[in-house]
């Protein structure tokens, strides 16, 4: 119990309570939850074929897993649903924070389902630096869309690796083409460094653009524009309509000034309202057409072979990546070439190639 000099007899009229102690911050009545059990690789798959969510939610957390043990058991998962996978259409969705992407999702989602499709979001959230947690809140703000049965919609932290969540995401729309979706979402953290990763595992990469928002011309930055296939002008309602139609117009007067893309298709932009849900038939039916052109044109195989290699080697230079570093020769002598660098002892060339140097030595004596 804590002492109150308050309650001292010379401070007359006067009485402090001790109050409550300290309470556990867990409770000590509740029983400890039971770890859940992996399930056989066929197991697995024999649900995912069959559209089960939670065996699907449950296969994707094992590809998200850092451990060997769930990510060896994932990989058997992967390859037994390779085969029926690839029937969908892929959708990449990027644009600045505040452009409403969930908001946008959630109307385009919404009215794909009522077609019939089945639908499967993939998004990535950004990680906390400090302590790298991430909110994952995107099931919040597409209420209507997360209680569809036809809807799956799968948050995940960018951790502060986007090629790793990339490469992750890749795998999980494997597992959601064998579930059945035959449209997956992926969308990106914002405009950064997530896109090129996104664009390279997307079918068609929609970029969501503000109007009213200042001078329109300063948000074309040429690296995005250059992957968009097309621009959505979101917000287009209210008194923002004619602000909207004329940012419309220099989106397009700019795409139409870089050079034509490798597909043949001319990127071009339209208006549309996720809130107000008007012009969202549009932007779906730019994706269409896209997809038919391709199609048409034999670019789309084209782009889906290309990203298929693009991502062996990826996985390829992550694998080496974690064994260089994971070596316990190199975790002894990392360290000091590390300070030999901060002293100007050495230059960091010289140390990276020492470094390499002794890793693939070691790698040939090991042989």
């Amino acid at each position: 119990m804590l002492y109150h000099p308050e309650n001292d007899p010379e401070y007359k009229g006067l009485t402090v309570n001790n109050g409550v102690g300290s309470q556990p911050i867990t409770n000590p009545y509740a029983r400890p939850r039971p770890r859940r059990t992996r399930l056989q690789p066929e197991q697995y798959v024999e649900g995912i074929l069959r559209g089960d969510i939670s065996l699907l939610g449950q296969a994707v957390t094992l590809v998200e897993s850092s451990l060997p043990s769930d990510r060896a058991l994932a990989q058997k998962v992967i390859e037994q649903c390779l085969p029926h996978a690839g029937h969908s259409t892929r959708l990449g969705i990027t644009g600045v924070p505040g452009a409403g992407k969930s908001t946008f999702i959630e109307a385009l989602g919404m009215q794909l389902v009522h077609e019939g499709h089945k639908l499967a979001v993939l998004a990535i959230d950004p990680s906390s630096e400090r302590s790298k947690g991430s909110i994952l809140g995107d099931k919040t703000r597409m209420e209507e869309l997360s209680t569809t049965p036809k809807a799956f919609i799968r948050p995940s932290p960018s951790a502060g690796s986007l090629g790793g969540v990339a490469r992750k995401t890749r795998e999980s729309i494997v597992l959601c083409e064998a579930a059945g979706f035959d449209i997956v979402f992926v969308e990106t953290v914002g405009v950064g460094q997530s896109e090129t990763a996104v664009h390279s595992m997307v079918d068609f990469f929609l970029l969501l653009q503000l109007s009213g928002t200042g001078d329109e011309l300063q948000g074309i930055k040429r690296g995005i524009m250059e992957m968009a296939d097309g621009i959505a002008i979101n917000k287009c309602d209210g008194n923002n309509i004619e602000k909207a139609r004329l940012a419309r117009s220099q989106f397009d007067n700019a795409l139409h000034l870089f050079p034509p893309s490798e597909s043949g298709w001319t990127a071009h932009a339209v208006c549309c309202s996720a809130y107000d849900k008007t012009g969202i038939n549009d932007v779906w039916q730019m994706v269409v057409d896209y997809i038919e052109f391709t199609k048409k044109n034999k670019y789309f195989d084209f782009k889906r072979n290309q990203q298929a290699k693009y991502w062996m080697y990826e996985s390829i230079n992550e694998q080496l990546r974690a064994n260089f570093y994971q070596d316990p020769q190199i975790a002894q002598i990392l360290e000091t070439y590390e300070q030999q660098v901060l002293n100007n002892q050495l230059s960091s060339f010289v140390a990276a190639h020492r470094l390499l140097d002794t890793y693939f030595k070691k790698d040939t004596q090991d042989q």
